[in-house]
Protein backbone atom coordinates (compact mmCIF):
# COMPACT_ATOMS: atom_id res chain seq x y z
CA UNK A 1 0.00 0.00 0.00
CA UNK A 2 0.68 3.88 -0.48
CA UNK A 3 0.39 6.92 1.39
CA UNK A 4 -1.02 9.12 -1.27
CA UNK A 5 -1.71 12.90 -0.99
CA UNK A 6 -4.22 14.44 -3.14
CA UNK A 7 -4.32 17.81 -2.74
CA UNK A 8 -6.28 20.81 -3.93
CA UNK A 9 -9.07 19.04 -5.70
CA UNK A 10 -13.29 19.75 -5.47
CA UNK A 11 -14.17 16.66 -3.65
CA UNK A 12 -17.55 15.58 -4.22
CA UNK A 13 -19.07 13.26 -1.88
CA UNK A 14 -22.73 12.60 -1.49
CA UNK A 15 -22.86 10.49 1.45
CA UNK A 16 -20.92 12.76 3.11
CA UNK A 17 -23.12 16.10 1.90
CA UNK A 18 -19.58 17.19 0.83
CA UNK A 19 -18.91 19.27 -2.13
CA UNK A 20 -15.99 21.35 -1.30
CA UNK A 21 -12.05 22.32 -2.38
CA UNK A 22 -10.01 20.67 -0.48
CA UNK A 23 -6.81 17.89 0.11
CA UNK A 24 -7.44 13.92 0.37
CA UNK A 25 -5.06 11.72 2.57
CA UNK A 26 -4.57 7.97 1.66
CA UNK A 27 -2.96 6.01 4.53
CA UNK A 28 -2.21 2.08 4.82
CA UNK A 29 -5.19 1.74 2.21
CA UNK A 30 -8.37 4.10 4.13
CA UNK A 31 -8.60 7.36 4.17
CA UNK A 32 -7.54 9.67 7.25
CA UNK A 33 -8.09 12.81 8.21
CA UNK A 34 -5.06 13.93 9.16
CA UNK A 35 -1.95 14.62 6.37
CA UNK A 36 1.25 12.92 7.56
CA UNK A 37 4.55 12.78 6.42
CA UNK A 38 6.48 11.36 4.03
CA UNK A 39 3.85 10.89 0.61
CA UNK A 40 4.73 7.87 -1.54
CA UNK A 41 2.67 10.15 -4.08
CA UNK A 42 1.29 13.42 -4.30
CA UNK A 43 -1.19 14.00 -7.09
CA UNK A 44 -2.18 18.07 -8.61
CA UNK A 45 -5.79 17.54 -8.39
CA UNK A 46 -6.30 21.57 -8.97
CA UNK A 47 -9.33 22.30 -11.18
CA UNK A 48 -10.61 18.11 -10.68
CA UNK A 49 -13.20 16.69 -9.08
CA UNK A 50 -12.16 13.73 -6.16
CA UNK A 51 -14.76 11.38 -6.04
CA UNK A 52 -15.39 7.63 -4.14
CA UNK A 53 -14.43 5.12 -6.75
CA UNK A 54 -17.14 3.92 -9.74
CA UNK A 55 -18.86 0.92 -9.54
CA UNK A 56 -19.96 -0.99 -12.90
CA UNK A 57 -22.69 -3.44 -11.44
CA UNK A 58 -22.12 -5.77 -14.48
CA UNK A 59 -19.82 -6.17 -17.53
CA UNK A 60 -18.69 -9.13 -20.02
CA UNK A 61 -14.79 -9.76 -19.64
CA UNK A 62 -15.04 -13.04 -21.73
CA UNK A 63 -12.35 -15.22 -20.14
CA UNK A 64 -12.16 -18.23 -20.15
CA UNK A 65 -13.73 -19.06 -24.05
CA UNK A 66 -13.82 -15.83 -26.18
CA UNK A 67 -10.36 -14.14 -25.08
CA UNK A 68 -10.32 -12.67 -28.46
CA UNK A 69 -13.28 -10.41 -27.66
CA UNK A 70 -11.65 -9.23 -24.06
CA UNK A 71 -9.71 -10.86 -21.04
CA UNK A 72 -10.08 -9.63 -17.55
CA UNK A 73 -6.43 -8.13 -17.64
CA UNK A 74 -7.33 -6.19 -20.67
CA UNK A 75 -10.97 -5.78 -19.28
CA UNK A 76 -9.79 -4.35 -15.53
CA UNK A 77 -7.47 -2.06 -17.59
CA UNK A 78 -10.56 -0.48 -19.43
CA UNK A 79 -12.09 -0.56 -16.32
CA UNK A 80 -9.34 1.85 -14.63
CA UNK A 81 -9.29 4.04 -17.24
CA UNK A 82 -12.76 4.70 -17.70
CA UNK A 83 -12.30 5.43 -13.32
CA UNK A 84 -13.94 2.22 -12.19
CA UNK A 85 -12.25 0.53 -8.76
CA UNK A 86 -14.67 -2.47 -9.20
CA UNK A 87 -16.88 -4.35 -11.31
CA UNK A 88 -19.43 -7.23 -11.43
CA UNK A 89 -18.61 -9.92 -13.45
CA UNK A 90 -21.44 -11.47 -15.61
CA UNK A 91 -21.26 -15.37 -15.60
CA UNK A 92 -21.30 -15.67 -19.83
CA UNK A 93 -18.20 -17.20 -20.50
CA UNK A 94 -17.16 -20.23 -21.61
CA UNK A 95 -17.79 -22.64 -19.31
CA UNK A 96 -20.35 -20.42 -17.65
CA UNK A 97 -19.69 -19.42 -13.60
CA UNK A 98 -22.18 -21.74 -12.44
CA UNK A 99 -19.69 -23.18 -10.22
CA UNK A 100 -17.22 -22.56 -7.21
CA UNK A 101 -14.21 -23.00 -9.09
CA UNK A 102 -15.09 -20.93 -11.93
CA UNK A 103 -15.71 -18.11 -9.42
CA UNK A 104 -12.44 -18.84 -8.10
CA UNK A 105 -10.89 -18.84 -11.45
CA UNK A 106 -12.18 -15.14 -11.83
CA UNK A 107 -10.58 -14.28 -8.35
CA UNK A 108 -7.29 -15.63 -9.25
CA UNK A 109 -7.44 -13.80 -12.81
CA UNK A 110 -8.20 -10.68 -11.15
CA UNK A 111 -5.42 -10.97 -8.51
CA UNK A 112 -2.65 -11.73 -10.98
CA UNK A 113 -4.01 -8.46 -13.32
CA UNK A 114 -3.48 -6.53 -10.39
CA UNK A 115 -6.06 -3.53 -11.58
CA UNK A 116 -9.33 -3.18 -10.35
CA UNK A 117 -11.58 -5.23 -8.02
CA UNK A 118 -13.70 -8.06 -10.25
CA UNK A 119 -16.82 -9.05 -8.05
CA UNK A 120 -18.04 -12.51 -9.69
CA UNK A 121 -21.34 -12.87 -10.07
CA UNK A 122 -23.01 -16.39 -10.44
CA UNK A 123 -25.08 -17.68 -12.79
CA UNK A 124 -28.63 -18.36 -11.17
CA UNK A 125 -29.27 -21.61 -13.86
CA UNK A 126 -26.64 -24.64 -15.05
CA UNK A 127 -24.98 -23.44 -18.14
CA UNK A 128 -26.92 -20.05 -18.31
CA UNK A 129 -29.46 -22.41 -19.97
CA UNK A 130 -32.71 -21.57 -17.66
CA UNK A 131 -33.42 -24.94 -16.80
CA UNK A 132 -32.01 -25.96 -13.55
CA UNK A 133 -30.81 -23.78 -10.97
CA UNK A 134 -26.82 -23.88 -10.27
CA UNK A 135 -25.10 -24.82 -7.32
CA UNK A 136 -26.26 -21.11 -5.53
CA UNK A 137 -24.58 -22.02 -1.91
CA UNK A 138 -21.39 -22.80 -3.29
CA UNK A 139 -21.38 -20.14 -5.95
CA UNK A 140 -21.60 -17.73 -2.19
CA UNK A 141 -19.11 -19.70 -0.93
CA UNK A 142 -16.63 -18.72 -3.33
CA UNK A 143 -17.74 -15.28 -3.46
CA UNK A 144 -20.31 -14.57 -5.89
CA UNK A 145 -22.03 -10.90 -4.77
CA UNK A 146 -24.84 -11.69 -6.85
CA UNK A 147 -26.48 -14.06 -9.27
CA UNK A 148 -27.48 -13.35 -13.33
CA UNK A 149 -27.87 -15.26 -15.84
CA UNK A 150 -26.28 -12.37 -18.22
CA UNK A 151 -27.69 -10.82 -20.52
CA UNK A 152 -30.03 -14.31 -20.99
CA UNK A 153 -33.30 -13.43 -19.77
CA UNK A 154 -34.73 -15.89 -16.84
CA UNK A 155 -37.78 -16.56 -18.77
CA UNK A 156 -39.18 -19.43 -16.69
CA UNK A 157 -41.15 -17.83 -13.68
CA UNK A 158 -41.28 -21.06 -11.69
CA UNK A 159 -37.39 -20.92 -11.78
CA UNK A 160 -37.19 -17.31 -10.85
CA UNK A 161 -39.49 -17.70 -7.60
CA UNK A 162 -37.21 -20.54 -6.79
CA UNK A 163 -34.13 -18.70 -7.50
CA UNK A 164 -35.19 -15.68 -5.06
CA UNK A 165 -36.02 -17.87 -2.47
CA UNK A 166 -32.51 -19.40 -2.27
CA UNK A 167 -30.75 -16.20 -2.90
CA UNK A 168 -32.57 -14.42 -0.01
CA UNK A 169 -30.97 -16.53 2.38
CA UNK A 170 -27.89 -15.44 1.81
CA UNK A 171 -28.58 -11.76 1.11
CA UNK A 172 -27.87 -11.46 -2.32
CA UNK A 173 -29.64 -10.05 -5.33
CA UNK A 174 -30.27 -11.41 -8.36
CA UNK A 175 -29.64 -9.27 -11.73
CA UNK A 176 -32.39 -9.85 -14.43
CA UNK A 177 -32.64 -8.33 -17.87
CA UNK A 178 -36.08 -7.67 -18.09
CA UNK A 179 -37.30 -8.86 -21.70
CA UNK A 180 -40.06 -12.07 -22.67
CA UNK A 181 -37.87 -14.13 -25.31
CA UNK A 182 -41.57 -14.75 -27.17
CA UNK A 183 -42.24 -10.99 -27.89
CA UNK A 184 -38.68 -10.02 -28.44
CA UNK A 185 -38.62 -12.79 -31.82
CA UNK A 186 -35.85 -11.79 -34.08
CA UNK A 187 -36.05 -8.52 -33.52
CA UNK A 188 -32.83 -6.26 -33.88
CA UNK A 189 -34.34 -2.86 -33.23
CA UNK A 190 -36.68 -0.68 -31.38
CA UNK A 191 -40.49 -1.52 -32.81
CA UNK A 192 -41.72 2.13 -33.96
CA UNK A 193 -41.13 4.36 -36.67
CA UNK A 194 -37.94 3.84 -37.40
CA UNK A 195 -37.94 -0.08 -38.07
CA UNK A 196 -40.90 0.50 -39.94
CA UNK A 197 -39.17 2.91 -42.03
CA UNK A 198 -36.18 0.70 -42.36
CA UNK A 199 -37.68 -2.53 -42.77
CA UNK A 200 -36.52 -4.30 -39.55
CA UNK A 201 -37.78 -6.51 -37.65
CA UNK A 202 -38.51 -4.78 -34.10
CA UNK A 203 -38.85 -5.21 -30.41
CA UNK A 204 -41.93 -3.67 -28.60
CA UNK A 205 -41.83 -2.05 -25.75
CA UNK A 206 -44.39 -4.37 -24.14
CA UNK A 207 -41.31 -7.16 -24.74
CA UNK A 208 -39.85 -5.18 -21.36
CA UNK A 209 -42.67 -4.19 -19.40
CA UNK A 210 -44.29 -7.64 -19.16
CA UNK A 211 -40.80 -8.72 -17.62
CA UNK A 212 -40.70 -6.70 -15.14
CA UNK A 213 -43.93 -6.48 -13.87
CA UNK A 214 -43.29 -10.18 -13.79
CA UNK A 215 -40.01 -9.59 -11.73
CA UNK A 216 -41.31 -6.80 -9.50
CA UNK A 217 -44.32 -9.30 -8.63
CA UNK A 218 -41.65 -12.04 -7.68
CA UNK A 219 -39.77 -9.66 -5.43
CA UNK A 220 -43.59 -9.10 -3.44
CA UNK A 221 -44.17 -13.01 -3.46
CA UNK A 222 -40.63 -13.72 -1.93
CA UNK A 223 -39.48 -10.64 -0.32
CA UNK A 224 -36.01 -11.21 -1.90
CA UNK A 225 -34.39 -8.41 -3.69
CA UNK A 226 -34.64 -8.14 -7.79
CA UNK A 227 -32.17 -5.48 -9.30
CA UNK A 228 -33.41 -4.97 -13.26
CA UNK A 229 -30.94 -4.37 -15.31
CA UNK A 230 -30.65 -2.19 -18.66
CA UNK A 231 -34.00 -0.55 -18.57
CA UNK A 232 -34.99 1.46 -21.63
CA UNK A 233 -38.65 2.31 -21.95
CA UNK A 234 -41.27 5.19 -20.09
CA UNK A 235 -43.67 2.25 -18.96
CA UNK A 236 -41.02 -0.01 -17.11
CA UNK A 237 -39.61 3.30 -15.62
CA UNK A 238 -43.05 4.13 -14.11
CA UNK A 239 -43.63 0.34 -12.94
CA UNK A 240 -40.25 0.81 -11.08
CA UNK A 241 -41.33 3.90 -9.19
CA UNK A 242 -44.81 2.67 -8.00
CA UNK A 243 -42.70 -0.29 -6.89
CA UNK A 244 -40.12 1.15 -4.88
CA UNK A 245 -42.94 3.69 -3.20
CA UNK A 246 -44.78 0.40 -2.31
CA UNK A 247 -41.12 -0.35 -0.66
CA UNK A 248 -40.49 -3.46 -2.45
CA UNK A 249 -36.83 -4.88 -2.70
CA UNK A 250 -36.89 -3.69 -6.27
CA UNK A 251 -33.80 -1.79 -7.72
CA UNK A 252 -32.79 -1.29 -11.84
CA UNK A 253 -30.07 0.89 -13.68
CA UNK A 254 -29.41 2.17 -17.48
CA UNK A 255 -26.81 1.57 -19.64
CA UNK A 256 -25.36 4.98 -20.97
CA UNK A 257 -25.80 4.43 -24.54
CA UNK A 258 -29.95 4.36 -24.07
CA UNK A 259 -29.45 7.66 -22.44
CA UNK A 260 -27.95 9.24 -24.97
CA UNK A 261 -28.74 7.75 -28.35
CA UNK A 262 -32.31 7.40 -29.81
CA UNK A 263 -33.61 4.42 -32.20
CA UNK A 264 -32.98 7.10 -35.18
CA UNK A 265 -29.12 6.45 -35.03
CA UNK A 266 -30.00 2.85 -36.37
CA UNK A 267 -30.75 4.98 -39.89
CA UNK A 268 -26.85 4.33 -40.08
CA UNK A 269 -26.73 0.42 -39.69
CA UNK A 270 -23.72 0.63 -37.98
CA UNK A 271 -23.90 -2.53 -35.90
CA UNK A 272 -22.21 -0.85 -32.85
CA UNK A 273 -25.66 0.70 -32.27
CA UNK A 274 -27.16 -2.76 -31.98
CA UNK A 275 -27.62 -3.13 -28.40
CA UNK A 276 -30.12 -4.84 -25.82
CA UNK A 277 -32.40 -3.74 -25.03
CA UNK A 278 -32.54 -1.23 -28.19
CA UNK A 279 -32.35 2.06 -28.43
CA UNK A 280 -35.69 3.09 -28.03
CA UNK A 281 -37.22 6.80 -28.26
CA UNK A 282 -36.53 10.25 -27.06
CA UNK A 283 -39.84 10.11 -25.10
CA UNK A 284 -38.15 7.14 -23.65
CA UNK A 285 -34.78 8.62 -23.22
CA UNK A 286 -36.53 11.70 -21.02
CA UNK A 287 -38.49 9.23 -19.17
CA UNK A 288 -34.73 7.72 -18.33
CA UNK A 289 -33.46 10.51 -17.47
CA UNK A 290 -36.06 11.40 -15.10
CA UNK A 291 -35.80 8.39 -13.38
CA UNK A 292 -32.24 8.93 -12.32
CA UNK A 293 -33.00 12.12 -10.97
CA UNK A 294 -35.48 11.15 -8.80
CA UNK A 295 -33.59 8.13 -7.60
CA UNK A 296 -36.04 5.68 -9.37
CA UNK A 297 -33.48 3.75 -11.31
CA UNK A 298 -30.26 3.22 -9.16
CA UNK A 299 -27.45 3.42 -11.27
CA UNK A 300 -25.70 4.10 -14.69
CA UNK A 301 -24.11 0.93 -16.16
CA UNK A 302 -21.55 0.87 -19.17
CA UNK A 303 -23.11 -2.38 -20.21
CA UNK A 304 -19.68 -3.23 -21.07
CA UNK A 305 -20.13 -5.75 -24.24
CA UNK A 306 -16.80 -6.57 -26.15
CA UNK A 307 -16.99 -8.62 -29.47
CA UNK A 308 -13.59 -8.49 -31.46
CA UNK A 309 -14.29 -6.62 -34.85
CA UNK A 310 -15.09 -9.38 -37.34
CA UNK A 311 -17.99 -10.48 -35.45
CA UNK A 312 -19.31 -6.62 -35.48
CA UNK A 313 -17.95 -6.70 -39.26
CA UNK A 314 -21.29 -8.16 -40.86
CA UNK A 315 -25.10 -6.85 -41.55
CA UNK A 316 -26.69 -5.13 -38.89
CA UNK A 317 -28.74 -8.11 -38.63
CA UNK A 318 -26.52 -10.64 -38.57
CA UNK A 319 -24.54 -8.91 -35.63
CA UNK A 320 -24.32 -9.40 -32.43
CA UNK A 321 -25.73 -6.93 -29.74
CA UNK A 322 -23.66 -5.08 -27.48
CA UNK A 323 -21.53 -2.23 -27.64
CA UNK A 324 -18.84 -1.44 -25.12
CA UNK A 325 -18.27 0.91 -23.22
CA UNK A 326 -15.82 1.34 -19.44
CA UNK A 327 -13.59 3.57 -21.62
CA UNK A 328 -16.44 6.05 -22.49
CA UNK A 329 -19.16 6.44 -20.23
CA UNK A 330 -17.57 9.12 -17.70
CA UNK A 331 -17.05 11.50 -20.77
CA UNK A 332 -20.48 10.86 -22.22
CA UNK A 333 -22.11 11.31 -19.11
CA UNK A 334 -20.25 14.63 -18.21
CA UNK A 335 -20.83 15.78 -22.11
CA UNK A 336 -24.51 15.12 -22.41
CA UNK A 337 -26.23 14.90 -19.14
CA UNK A 338 -23.37 17.05 -16.64
CA UNK A 339 -23.10 20.05 -20.06
CA UNK A 340 -26.65 20.19 -20.21
CA UNK A 341 -27.88 20.22 -16.52
CA UNK A 342 -29.46 17.17 -17.05
CA UNK A 343 -27.87 15.64 -13.81
CA UNK A 344 -25.44 17.44 -11.22
CA UNK A 345 -22.37 15.86 -9.84
CA UNK A 346 -23.80 15.08 -6.76
CA UNK A 347 -26.44 13.02 -9.31
CA UNK A 348 -23.55 11.70 -11.02
CA UNK A 349 -21.56 10.29 -8.36
CA UNK A 350 -24.85 8.50 -6.79
CA UNK A 351 -25.02 6.89 -9.89
CA UNK A 352 -21.40 5.42 -10.76
CA UNK A 353 -20.34 4.56 -7.00
CA UNK A 354 -23.10 5.29 -4.03
CA UNK A 355 -25.98 3.18 -5.24
CA UNK A 356 -23.80 0.34 -7.14
CA UNK A 357 -21.82 0.37 -3.95
CA UNK A 358 -24.99 -0.75 -1.81
CA UNK A 359 -26.89 -3.00 -4.19
CA UNK A 360 -23.79 -5.04 -3.93
CA UNK A 361 -23.38 -4.95 -0.14
CA UNK A 362 -19.93 -3.32 -0.36
CA UNK A 363 -18.56 -0.47 1.88
CA UNK A 364 -20.04 2.50 2.18
CA UNK A 365 -18.52 5.11 -0.80
CA UNK A 366 -17.53 7.41 0.75
CA UNK A 367 -14.19 9.56 1.03
CA UNK A 368 -14.61 9.91 4.88
CA UNK A 369 -11.98 9.06 7.16
CA UNK A 370 -11.51 5.69 7.89
CA UNK A 371 -12.84 4.63 4.78
CA UNK A 372 -11.34 2.09 2.87
CA UNK A 373 -9.35 3.91 -0.30
CA UNK A 374 -10.79 3.76 -3.36
CA UNK A 375 -11.31 7.32 -5.25
CA UNK A 376 -11.22 8.45 -8.71
CA UNK A 377 -10.05 11.85 -9.92
CA UNK A 378 -11.69 13.89 -13.10
CA UNK A 379 -10.74 16.52 -15.20
CA UNK A 380 -14.03 17.78 -16.20
CA UNK A 381 -12.94 20.18 -18.48
CA UNK A 382 -10.50 17.68 -20.53
CA UNK A 383 -11.80 17.71 -24.33
CA UNK A 384 -11.11 14.96 -26.21
CA UNK A 385 -11.88 12.59 -29.20
CA UNK A 386 -13.14 9.53 -28.79
CA UNK A 387 -10.51 7.16 -30.76
CA UNK A 388 -10.88 2.89 -30.37
CA UNK A 389 -7.61 2.49 -31.45
CA UNK A 390 -6.58 3.85 -28.57
CA UNK A 391 -8.70 1.63 -26.00
CA UNK A 392 -7.20 -0.39 -23.15
CA UNK A 393 -9.91 -2.86 -24.41
CA UNK A 394 -9.56 -5.55 -26.80
CA UNK A 395 -12.54 -4.88 -28.58
CA UNK A 396 -13.59 -1.48 -30.39
CA UNK A 397 -17.02 -1.45 -30.99
CA UNK A 398 -18.22 1.48 -29.71
CA UNK A 399 -21.12 4.01 -31.02
CA UNK A 400 -19.34 7.05 -29.75
CA UNK A 401 -15.95 7.01 -32.22
CA UNK A 402 -15.25 10.42 -33.26
CA UNK A 403 -17.45 11.37 -31.10
CA UNK A 404 -15.70 15.27 -29.52
CA UNK A 405 -16.60 14.58 -25.93
CA UNK A 406 -15.44 16.46 -22.12
CA UNK A 407 -13.81 14.72 -18.56
CA UNK A 408 -11.56 12.22 -18.30
CA UNK A 409 -10.03 10.32 -15.56
CA UNK A 410 -6.45 11.42 -14.58
CA UNK A 411 -6.20 8.84 -11.49
CA UNK A 412 -7.63 6.04 -9.64
CA UNK A 413 -6.70 4.47 -6.43
CA UNK A 414 -7.65 1.09 -5.73
CA UNK A 415 -7.37 -0.51 -1.89
CA UNK A 416 -5.17 2.48 -1.07
CA UNK A 417 -2.73 1.93 -4.58
CA UNK A 418 -2.27 4.30 -7.03
CA UNK A 419 -3.61 1.87 -10.28
CA UNK A 420 -4.15 4.63 -12.73
CA UNK A 421 -2.36 8.16 -13.70
CA UNK A 422 -0.47 8.83 -17.00
CA UNK A 423 0.44 11.95 -16.03
CA UNK A 424 2.38 10.25 -12.88
CA UNK A 425 3.47 7.49 -15.84
CA UNK A 426 0.91 4.68 -13.59
CA UNK A 427 -0.77 2.97 -16.71
CA UNK A 428 -2.50 -0.71 -16.25
CA UNK A 429 -0.37 -3.25 -17.88
CA UNK A 430 -1.48 -5.62 -20.45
Amino acid sequence: MQNIAIRGGRIVDPLAGRDAVGDLYVVDGRIVARPMEPWDVEIDATGCLVCPGFIDLHVSFREPGDEKDETITSGTAAALAGGFTAVGCFPDSVPAVDNRAAVEFIQLQTDRAAHCRVLPLGAVTKNRAGAELAEIGQLVEGGAVAFSDGKQPIANAEIMRRALEYVRMFDRPIFDLPLVPELAGNGVMHEGFHSTLLGLPGIPAAAEEIMVARDIALAELTGAHVHLMCLSTAGSVELVRRAKRRGLAVTADVAVHNLVLDDSAVKSFDSNVKVLPPLRTAEDQAALIEGLRDGTINAISADHQPFAEEKKEVEFDQAPFGAIGLETLLPVCVTELIATGRLSWSDLVRCLAVRPAEILRLPAATLEPGSPAAVTVVDPSAEWTVDPDRFFSRSRNTPFAGRRVKGRVVAVVVDGVLRFAPEYDVVPAL
